[in-house]
């Protein structure tokens, strides 16, 4: 009689498959990599624990029972199962493989995503990205609850648990109305946004706060102008209609001066700027897949933006 508690084991049901489908013991432990020893002690104890015969054994060939027949396709269904959530397994630990939640900031998605999104593509295959596009305090929530796998975002990231991978230093443009004075200037010193009415993004975007330490570091208090702006295609609008002067980054200046008559300034060395990083939980034991993505989002950048990568 079978005991009613027996739960077949995967060693078992291979045995059984392996054996039923080469219909000889030396072909299926050679498949399995046992030895027919091995192989014959787990038929052994599945037939054993199901209270029936599923091989019939003799010195010139291997033939199914009757039972074996009726529950060979049952066992192949059970290990293609077994092997399907392995490689399932294998996919979700490993971000490269599977689904991926990457969160940007709002002054990088829309200049980079494009070129990324294609590499991507190419390089990772079986990889399915979706992406969010947030500022920095709501991705860091994110992040932390594990509704994202990792962010692009400016550097420094605070808050324990997270790990960053720096990717590439870009520096700050000077944004102004077409025909300013400045416009063109190679080395315009920091210390000239003490003179200028300095347009910044709304609270709440990082690129807010670094315009305000490039002041602070110039050792010049800016004049703000007025208007403030949601995104950053916006305030160039604004700049270009002559409300104010902002600060972009690099990344950002092919797309934005190309639908506007922005006028362009360089600063002089040292040039501010900001390094961007991939930001991920230092929990999820997927440090490796992080830095070939970083690396690889690096090198797609690199190839379209004047950006340098941190080495």
């Amino acid at each position: 009689m079978p005991d009613k508690s027996y739960q077949p084991t995967i060693a078992g049901l291979r045995a059984f498959v392996a054996i039923a489908e080469k219909r000889q013991f030396s072909g299926a432990a050679t498949t399995l990599g046992v030895s027919q020893s091995t192989l014959s002690q787990a038929l052994a104890a599945l037939e054993t624990g199901l209270g029936t015969r599923l091989i019939e054994r003799s010195t010139r060939r291997v033939l199914l029972t009757a039972a074996g027949t009726e529950l060979l396709p049952r066992a192949q269904a059970a290990i293609e199962a077994v092997d399907g959530f392995t490689a399932a397994a294998a996919g979700a630990s490993d971000p490269l493989r599977a689904g991926m939640r990457l969160g940007l900031i709002p002054t990088v998605a829309p200049y980079v995503l494009p070129t990324v999104l294609a590499g991507l593509a190419e390089q990772f295959p079986a990889m399915t990205l979706r992406v969010t596009e947030d500022q920095t305090e709501r991705l860091m929530a994110v992040l932390r609850e594990g509704a994202l796998d990792a962010a692009l975002i400016a550097l420094p990231a605070d808050g324990g648990g997270l790990a960053a991978i720096p990717i590439y230093d870009e520096d700050f443009v000077l944004a102004l109305p077409p025909g300013h004075p400045l416009s063109g200037k190679k080395r315009v010193p920091a210390t000239a946004l003490a003179d200028l009415p300095l347009l910044l993004l709304d609270e709440g975007h990082c690129l807010r706060d670094q315009a305000l330490d490039v002041c602070h570091k110039a050792g010049v208090r800016a004049e703000l102008a007025n208007t403030r702006a949601a995104s950053l295609a916006t305030a160039v609008q604004c700049v270009t209609g002559g409300l104010g002067v902002t600060l972009i980054p690099q990344s950002a200046v092919p797309v934005e001066a190309s639908r506007s008559r922005l006028g362009l300034a360089q600063f002089a060395t040292p040039r501010p700027g900001r390094r961007i990083g991939l930001v991920y939980r230092s929990s999820s034991g997927r440090d490796e897949s992080y830095r070939r993505l970083a690396g690889t989002i690096g090198g797609l950048i690199s190839n379209q933006h004047q950006v340098r990568l941190v080495k």
